[in-house]
């Protein structure tokens, strides 16, 4: 287990700032956060690169705050890999092996081990040079998993591969986590990683953790605007809440109130899925408690996928697949129904940086 107690340290323009965070042995954990956050720099004081003037950080409440990068037990890999190019596949992957004086006969064994385990054994007397960027990484992770460490930090190691092959190495990451039992630690902007791969994610901000949590318990309820701006969540309306029996009732600035499954009151804003919005040409028949009318004003096809942005008296989207925007006939200016439910809406109170 890593623990992180009231951490701070600052590098030119960035720093992190009273971060405490746990991460369980064998999970993979996912930061995310916009360029400056200090996910970069938190990471690499977790690796002791830098010394924080501030907190510690303990492995299996062992304080490590002070130790060398090499005697923690953790590795890293960057999103360049930053492999040795004058090195082999296979020199490349025994380099910290030999730099920790391990005896020839085991090194030969643990670096057999990473090839199979990686499946570059015939990229073993190959150059940097010459691998794809997705070779490249395999062995780079081979390099820091030869370590046998307890902790493997990933600092974007997929920005640089395509689509495809991004797919394939999510699908391998997720392969060494079981194998290995390794608790991962990565940072990414790809939200197809944290889905395929996180366990749980932090939010970083301006070198703060902003929230913590389950994957889909941080989308579905993000704690302020700022982290459902950033996760991309579409509906985001600002309004006044007035508690009616068990619900609360949502008036916006402009256009009419709905309601929302919740006890927040005065102040708000309301968070909704675009996936949760229904479109129809009539009202829908259902248990929605919200049923509001609207007119198409844009429509952004997204693969498989249809965007629908509506006029409801405050801007609406819905997403829908495009065999159903076909159905409806959707075009601007279509007059539609717009139907979700009030247990779809997450409400926050406003708060001071809102």
């Amino acid at each position: 287990m890593l623990r992180i107690e009231s951490l701070s340290i600052t590098l030119g323009e960035f720093s992190v700032r009273d971060v405490s965070l746990e991460i369980r042995s064998d999970e993979y954990f996912i930061i995310l956060g916009p360029t400056g956050a200090g996910k970069t720099v938190l990471l690499e004081t977790i690796a002791g690169i830098y010394t924080p003037y501030a907190g510690k950080i303990f492995l299996d409440n062992m304080e490590i705050t002070a130790r060398e990068p090499r005697e923690r037990n953790i590795g890293m890999v960057y999103q360049d890999y930053m492999l040795f190019p004058h090195l082999t596949v296979e020199e490349n992957i025994a380099f910290g092996l030999r730099q920790k004086k391990v005896p020839a006969d085991e090194q030969r064994d643990r670096v057999q081990e990473m090839h199979d385990l990686m499946e570059i054994g015939h990229l073993a007397k190959r150059y940097p040079g010459t691998l794809s960027g997705g070779e490249q990484q395999r062995v780079a992770l081979a390099r820091a998993l030869v370590l046998r460490p307890e902790i493997l930090l990933l600092d974007e190691p997929m920005s640089a591969l395509d689509g495809r092959t991004r797919d394939k190495m999510r699908r391998e990451l997720a392969r060494i986590r079981k194998v290995t039992g390794t608790t991962i630690v990565q940072i990414t902007h790809h939200f197809d990683d944290v889905f395929a791969l996180a366990d749980r994610i932090a939010i970083m901000r301006e070198g703060r953790i902003v929230q913590v949590g389950e994957t889909s318990e941080v989308f579905l309820h993000p704690v302020d605007t700022f982290v459902a701006e950033f996760l991309g969540i579409s509906n985001i309306i600002r309004g006044r809440s007035v508690r009616e029996g068990n619900i609360a009732r949502i008036a916006p600035a402009r256009g009419p109130a709905f309601t929302a499954a919740s006890s927040v009151t005065g102040d708000v804003v309301a968070t909704l899925h675009a996936e949760d919005v229904i479109l129809s040409k009539a009202p829908f028949e259902s248990s929605a408690r919200n049923c509001l009318p609207g007119t198409v004003t844009e429509i952004v096809p997204s693969g498989s996928t249809v965007r629908v942005v509506l006029d409801a008296g405050f801007p609406l989207t819905a997403l829908l697949t495009r065999e159903s925007c076909r159905d409806l006939d959707l075009k601007q200016g279509s007059e539609v129904y717009a139907t979700f439910k009030a247990t779809a809406i997450h409400v926050m109170p406003v708060n001071d940086r809102e």
